[in-house]
């Protein structure tokens, strides 16, 4: 929903084009304490090793999808077009769900909402929060969240996960306001999901068109339609 499933922050470091080649330690001098040792390698060399297998995966799974149908793929099916293994599929994703709907990092709520005039009512901090994570969504990522779904509109099983992802952000975003836990505002939970709800079904309809419509309108009008509730 919220990222391309393909990058998480821990993955970010030394991903970006330009970036210097890892440092491996040299080996030691002849007769040197270590001789022999397995070579070292730096941790932004793992991060990137992780990150391009983790868009390979990514990658497999989305044309696999696209050919034969999400609910006909399997893991293990994706695993072998990733060149990888079940567990090291495991290890990237939890499950094939995952690969085409994400949930935001707490900090990554944290930061959006905390970006929106603290004195607005609950309802309109909260719609310009996803407005600004809508108007985000350009070029390639923008491309990338639509065919991921135009699966999912085309996935009944999926279209349930969207709204158990939905509900679990809205949790977050609840928990980020401070109203989250027993003690939070009913009417608050009320106004907070029925936003997320609205958000789902912007991207909902924008993939049903086919991307005809700009996301923004569709989101537009979904949030307008909220707010004359």
């Amino acid at each position: 929903m919220w990222r391309r499933p393909d990058v998480r922050s821990e993955d970010m470091a030394g991903v970006t084009e330009g970036t210097p080649q890892p440092t491996v330690a040299p080996p030691s001098p002849a007769g040197a304490p270590g001789e022999g040792r397995q070579q070292s390698v730096s941790p932004d060399h793992r991060a990137r090793r992780r990150a391009q297998t983790r868009r390979r995966i990514y990658r497999a799974a989305l044309q696999l999808f696209e050919e034969r149908g999400y609910e006909k793929v399997t893991t293990g099916e994706i695993a072998a077009a990733a060149g990888v293994s079940v567990p090291t599929f495991y290890d990237h994703f939890p499950g094939k769900e995952h690969l085409v709907m994400a949930l935001p990092e707490p900090g990554d709520v944290d930061a959006l909402l905390a970006r929106q005039p603290a004195d607005l009512p609950l309802g309109e901090r909260v719609r310009r929060a996803l407005l600004t994570v809508v108007g985000g969504l350009e070029g390639e990522r923008r491309s990338d969240v639509l065919a991921r779904w135009r699966i999912v509109v085309t996935t009944p099983g999926l279209r349930y996960r969207a709204a158990e992802f939905e509900r679990t952000t809205a949790q977050m975003f609840l928990d980020s306001l401070g109203l989250g836990g027993s003690g939070g505002s009913p009417a608050a939970q009320v106004v907070v999901t029925a936003h997320l709800a609205a958000y789902t079904q912007a991207l909902l309809r924008w993939a049903e068109s086919d991307g005809e419509r700009p996301l923004e309108e569709v989101a537009r009008e979904v949030m307008d339609a909220l707010r004359g509730l």
